[in-house]
């Protein structure tokens, strides 16, 4: 039996940093997209931030990081979900990233990223068509 219900996302603030309008934009529009939405707020640990999505059974995590630590902290939250048996719960980031570390967070596990100026429309579609579909994920 697939689990039902709507889609799972844990939008998370990992770091020092402590700006997250952006973060807070795109839960409220992935909430108005139908999905369940986890905000874990400011200054979260890796640890903190994968240890909510496995007790919240989330599909994803979305993380948003300015602060420049990307490459730290997206390796350390993917590398923590692996150890956790948790690799099913896909990673996607967002905020200050500079083009050339793209790549690298995706060779890393990082599924996205997307840089300013991205529309909430096309991180809802994003996130629709690469996280579960509702009853569909084992």
């Amino acid at each position: 039996m697939g689990v039902s219900g709507p889609i799972r996302v844990v939008v998370a603030k990992p770091g020092l940093d402590g700006h997250d309008r952006g973060a807070k934009v795109i839960a409220r529009a992935l909430r108005d997209a139908g999905m369940e939405v986890i905000y874990t707020g400011l200054h979260q640990t890796p640890e903190q931030i994968v240890d909510t999505a496995i007790q919240e059974d989330a599909d994803g995590i979305g993380l948003s990081i300015l602060s420049g630590a990307h490459m730290t902290l997206c390796a350390k939250v993917v590398q923590l979900l692996k150890e956790r048996d948790a690799a099913d719960i896909t990673v996607f980031g967002g905020g200050i990233i500079p083009d050339g570390d793209i790549p690298l967070l995706k060779e890393l596990g990082v599924a996205e990223i997307f840089t300013p100026g991205t529309t909430t429309r096309d991180v809802v579609s994003w996130v629709e068509s690469h996280l579960r579909t509702p009853a569909s994920r084992p």
